[in-house]
């Protein structure tokens, strides 16, 4: 069992790495640094609460620390418990910066320590359906790949995510998780062309962002907008033999916000209804049943890497290079110009 601390018990850590890390066999969730006590306790009255962080990196039986805090935060404290010696995880954005990225790489190697980011999405039902499509070849050559983040938000909540800097908008919070499928499917774009802006009231930040990442012919397109009352599609992938258009988003972020459990038996299952359509070339068209969504293959992988049997489940190298992509889009928004990667 490798001793794991939170730091943090916010939507992050209440939702996803808390039950997530409960649910690991490999793992022992031990401590977490909130000031919620009360919160901690009433679903896991065995966890120990630790007010500081320097109490939980200073503790020599917590192994591994994940990080689950506002974006701004990820990278100090990530340095701190690498410091201390401790195998870490960070919640997306990997850093605000490419430079802190690499900061974050260098100082894990040296170290000796495991260090991988929460690319979660990668588990989602819907995405492992569409990659078992893709790779029995069911849509044929890809021409057109577009994911898109739709929210109805048009009034500002006034959190950290719509506060002015590198780790506030919509670009740095959903991006990361867009982008990282698009690589984990497709690799690195030949050019990236972006578009952003701040369409609610008073916004400080981007709300609204489209992407077109260029490889040949194909195009990719990775969006997210904060006013859409009806949702655009989740996927819509074409390509020579069929299209495949999907949908909603999966279910397990929504049970465990409910209080469901990770190893609960139908976690990750979605509903037939919000199943994708394949659609073939002659108009004839099936419902294709998804994939069970399964975050706790992030964290056994976590766990595998410890060990030295795996190199970590989401590599640092592939978050740097979404973080690389990020900033390139910036520049690209900013200068109203396509920019080689």
């Amino acid at each position: 069992m490798i001793r794991t601390g939170l730091i943090g018990f916010g939507l992050g850590g209440t939702a996803f790495h808390a039950p997530l890390v409960d649910a690991a066999p490999e793992l022992d969730l031990a401590a977490i640094v909130t000031s919620r006590p009360d919160a901690v306790h009433e679903r896991y009255p065995k966890v120990e609460v630790v007010p500081e962080v320097a109490a939980l990196l200073a503790d020599p039986a917590i192994e591994l620390v994940v990080v689950c805090t506002p974006n701004d935060t990820h990278f100090p404290l990530a340095r701190a418990a690498l410091e201390a010696g401790k195998h870490v995880v960070i919640d997306k954005p990997f850093a605000n910066s490419v430079a802190e990225a690499e900061t974050l790489l260098a100082l894990a190697d040296t170290q000796g320590k495991v260090l991988s980011i929460f690319h979660n999405r990668r588990w989602d039902s819907d995405f492992l359906t569409l990659k078992k499509l893709l790779d029995e070849g069911a849509l044929g050559d890809i021409t057109l790949y577009e994911a898109r983040w739709d929210r109805f938000r048009p009034a500002l909540r006034g959190n950290w995510h719509e506060t002015a800097g590198p780790g506030g908008g919509v670009l740095i919070d959903l991006g990361p998780h867009l982008i990282d499928q698009a690589l984990a499917l497709f690799g690195p774009p030949e050019s990236v062309t972006a578009d952003m802006v701040a369409q609610r009231e008073g916004s400080l930040v981007d709300d609204y962002f489209e992407l077109t990442l260029h490889y040949g012919r194909m195009r990719a397109v990775l969006s997210s907008a904060s006013i859409v009352p009806a949702p655009r599609p989740r996927f819509a992938v074409h390509g020579t033999k069929a299209s495949f258009v999907k949908h909603g988003l999966d279910p397990q972020e929504m049970q465990l916000r409910s209080g469901g459990r990770a190893d609960d038996p139908g976690h990750g299952v979605e509903d037939p209804a919000n199943h994708g359509v394949l659609t073939n070339g002659d108009g004839t068209q099936r419902s294709i049943a998804s994939e069970r969504g399964d975050y706790r293959l992030f964290y056994s992988g976590v766990a595998r890497a410890i060990a030295g049997h795996a190199p970590p489940p989401v590599s640092p190298s592939d978050a740097l290079a979404g973080l690389r992509l990020i900033e390139i889009a910036r520049q690209s928004a900013a200068e109203r110009r396509s920019l080689l990667l």
